[in-house]
């Protein structure tokens, strides 16, 4: 008889197994995390999900943002989870609930300091000699 490999051995999309028909966040490469109950998987990790909710976090607040069905392309996968039924009304401290509008603003802002932030930082390793992030490339 052929010995059987413990569960901890998959290194493959087979993980998602048990994860069929869970409740689950995913974490996307871009910084959104999805919330939604897993439905379909394939050998590439590619995920469908559905009543997803897009969670938004900025400084304290958070918004959900509902987007029903959604695929998501499994190399754009950061990190998923099972979320916890019992704990799953539980906010931790110090986050609250905002409406989206207040959020997308602040997150807004958040970006464009972000930017502003990386523009300085850029013409800072200009005056030593360092080569911005595109090279000299003209994007359009």
């Amino acid at each position: 008889m052929v010995p059987q490999l413990p569960p901890q051995m998959f290194t493959t999309a087979a993980q998602l197994l048990d994860l069929t028909d869970k409740k689950l966040m995913v974490a996307l490469r871009d910084g959104r995390k999805l919330i939604g109950v897993l439905r379909s998987w394939d050998q590439f990790a590619n995920l469908v999900l559905q009543d997803t909710t897009e969670r938004i976090f900025v400084q304290n607040l958070y918004a959900d943002i509902n987007r029903g069905i959604f695929l998501v392309r499994g190399e754009n996968v950061l990190l998923l989870g099972e979320i916890d039924l019992d704990k799953d009304d539980n906010i931790p401290e110090p986050f609250q609930q905002a409406p989206a509008e207040q959020v997308f603003a602040l997150q807004k802002q958040e970006i464009e300091e972000r930017k502003k932030k990386d523009k300085r930082r850029q013409a800072k390793l200009q005056a030593y000699g360092f080569e911005g992030e595109h090279g000299g490339e003209t994007i359009l």
